[in-house]
Order: structure tokens, then C-alpha cells, then sequence
């Protein structure tokens, strides 16, 4: 797409500093750094979602964030990693071009996620698994 961000750094319009560059799949450092090592890993060909991807590259882009989350282990010793994808403005989403943040965590870092917990009950949760499984 002529107008997304992360199309114009694949298509090398616009400079990002690279740490992994694959056939389907690209590691970036993050502009909007929230910690030393932030880095966004995306896949090349524009999809909006994750529910655009094939398995196949899906799988892909969580297997480059596992080496990037190691290789941030190792540099930057963090207390945890927050590795995130969000799909749509609901979904917390900024970008609309499927992405993964693999972010090195510190206590007190300012960075929060918090969602309230409904607490359903078990049959209700039963349900639903059966509802899945039947579109599965």
C-alpha cells in the first residue's frame, strides 16, 4: 500500500535500522521506543491483522520475535518481555499493518496492560470452546 508506513520501510522508501531481515518477515527498531531494544517485527507482504496472515508467515513472525526476545534477553538482562499484537483501534492497534512489539520490561517502566476479569462461569466457558471448536 502507497500510503502505509511499514510498506514504504519494507519497500526501502523509508530508512529503519534493520535487525532481521527474512523472505516474508522484517525486524525494526521502534521509533517510538519504550525501552532500550523495542523492536517491531512485520510481515513484508501488507496485511492489516493478524487474521490476514497465513498460518505459515504468522508462525513466521512469532518465530523471529522468539529470537529477537532472546537476543534482547541476553543484552539487556530485563526483569520481563512483553511481546504484543494487536488487531484493529479496538484491539489497541495504531498501525494498520500486522505487526509484533517485543518489548524488553522493567519494573516500574511506566508501560501498563491491564483488561478487567469477567469471572465467566464454567459452563458458560464450555460453551464457548464448543462454539470454537465447531468453527475450527
Amino acid at each position: 500500500m502507497t500510503d502505509c508506513i511499514f510498506c514504504k520501510i519494507v519497500a526501502g522508501e523509508v530508512p529503519a535500522h534493520v535487525i532481521v531481515d527474512e523472505d516474508e518477515v522484517i525486524a525494526i527498531m521502534d521509533v517510538g521506543h519504550v525501552n532500550p531494544g523495542h523492536t517491531l517485527v512485520i510481515a513484508k507482504a501488507h496485511a492489516e491483522t493478524i487474521m490476514d496472515l497465513s498460518e505459515d508467515v504468522a508462525a513466521r513472525m512469532f518465530r523471529v520475535a522468539n529470537r529477537v526476545a532472546k537476543a534482547l534477553e541476553r543484552t539487556y538482562e530485563p526483569d520481563g518481555m512483553t511481546i504484543l499484537q494487536a488487531n484493529r483501534p479496538a484491539g489497541f492497534q495504531t498501525v494498520g499493518h500486522v505487526h509484533l512489539h517485543v518489548l524488553p520490561r522493567h519494573h516500574d517502566d511506566g508501560v501498563t496492560l491491564t483488561w478487567p476479569g469477567k469471572n465467566p462461569p464454567q459452563d458458560q466457558l464450555a460453551a464457548t470452546a464448543e462454539q470454537l471448536r465447531a468453527v475450527l
